[in-house]
């Protein structure tokens, strides 16, 4: 049979576990569709092809093992894979091959997977655009950090990638490019291995072709095993956010919005405004204060090169030095008061549904967006899954997305999965 690597993950997993289709076959339709449509995409930092037949052939000779056995993995270019670079989209990177995995990447390595190899970030996970296009609109950006993972997802060249998000860097991307996204919370899954920017910020993510991808592989993640099959579950209510003070929503988006919830109503969810525009206003610029503060210390070898480095780069460092410890002490403490205050009023059957970006992917290559309508989320360290299936009336895609509360992860994928079908 032809292997397809868009077909959902469990049934991919399911056919290797079968014998229907091989690691060495998976690899090779991988191979194929990159080699046919990454000179336009350019998702890849770093691919070899005959290290991939080499891994996939070594993990089909051992068998079957691991639930992800044989399944291919992107994983972003600020996470550390042995015997691959780690350019973090810098020159001042060296191009010397990482020693070991990071944590993440020995976890699916451990299940059987095979990492592929680096897909684009901007630089060191910031603002400055690598070359990748998005696979929807190739004149358009694919977003960023987590660009080339989004991009490869979407495209169909890998069923699952690995990105990281600090502000907006996996939701948006998503987004644009039309894939599930989820950012794991805060501290959930060890981020060693991976180049940051922000230890207080940096979160690991996921992205899938589908929330019930996107599920199988965290469970995986998570417990080693398979994961049982996603059932939709409509939550008791969705509290809805515009992101209208952060930023100029776009009118389609909003319609997607206002859509959604109006479908989630006919179905007997509870749907409420979200009132707290003074509070993720703060969030916002806390959000700003503790990532410059901790990048111009985190990153102080390239902040000491600003000749090698973006102008937006350079002016994050630049706030950060100026920031001061006061600040920085103030900033934490309003963000933990702030995650304290929502947490006591979110229960695990409930959650928030926004908007992912402003909009749809802008047109050119020169930025990959604004990440404001993330900050707030990503500040307190939530959960959060960009749910696909909306598309403007260019054919653009939008997406929507969830935040709920740490620990509840498993009902948050059921609210997801639900709004995915109902999209």
């Amino acid at each position: 049979m032809k292997t397809e690597l868009r077909s959902p993950l469990r049934d991919l997993v399911e056919q290797l576990a079968a014998g229907s289709t091989t690691p060495t076959e998976v690899a090779e339709a991988a191979l194929a569709r990159i080699a046919e449509l990454d000179p336009r995409i350019r998702a890849w930092a770093h691919l070899d092809p005959d290290a991939v037949r080499s891994a996939a052939a070594r993990i089909q000779d051992r068998g079957a093992g691991g639930v992800l056995w044989g399944v291919p993995v992107g994983v972003k270019d600020l996470i550390d894979v042995a015997c691959m670079p780690t350019r973090c989209g810098s020159e001042l990177t060296s191009a010397e091959p990482a020693a070991a995995d990071a944590d993440c990447v020995a976890r699916v390595r451990a299940l059987g997977a095979l990492p592929a190899g680096k897909t684009v970030t901007t630089e060191f996970g910031y603002f400055k655009p690598g070359p990748t296009r998005n696979p929807r609109a190739v004149d358009h950006t694919p977003g960023g950090s987590s660009s080339g993972s989004a991009a490869a997802v979407a495209a169909g060249m890998v069923p699952l990638a690995f990105g990281t998000q600090t502000a907006g860097s996996l939701t948006r991307p998503a987004s644009f490019c039309g894939v599930a996204g989820f950012v794991t919370a805060h501290g959930s899954f060890s981020t060693d291995g991976i180049t940051g920017l922000s230890p207080s910020l940096d979160s690991l993510g996921l992205l899938a072709r589908t929330v019930s991808d996107l599920h199988f592989a965290w469970t995986a993640l998570r417990d080693g095993a398979p994961a049982p099959t996603l059932e939709p579950s409509a939550p008791r209510r969705l509290r809805l956010w515009s992101g209208f003070e952060l930023g100029e929503v776009s009118t389609e988006m909003t319609a997607a919005l206002r859509k959604t919830a109006a479908t989630a109503e006919a179905s007997g969810v509870s749907c409420r405004e979200v009132d707290a525009a003074a509070t993720v206003v703060a969030l916002t610029e806390h959000h700003h204060s503790v990532m410059a503060y901790e990048a111009a210390r985190e990153r102080s070898a390239e902040a000491a090169r600003p000749e090698k480095i973006s102008a937006p780069l350079a002016e994050l460092f630049g706030a950060g030095a100026q920031t001061s410890e006061a600040d920085y002490a103030g900033a934490l403490a309003g963000i933990r008061e702030m995650r304290q205050r929502l947490l006591s009023a979110l229960d695990e059957d409930e959650a928030i549904l926004g908007p992912a970006a402003l909009g749809a992917a802008p047109r050119g290559h020169d930025a990959t967006g604004t990440p404001v309508l993330s900050r707030p989320w990503q500040a307190m360290g939530l959960p959060v899954v960009t749910i696909p299936g909306k598309r403007d009336s260019a054919g653009l895609p939008l997406g929507l997305q969830l935040i709920g509360r740490p620990g509840a992860e498993q009902r948050l994928f059921e609210t997801a999965v639900w709004l995915e079908s109902v999209l």
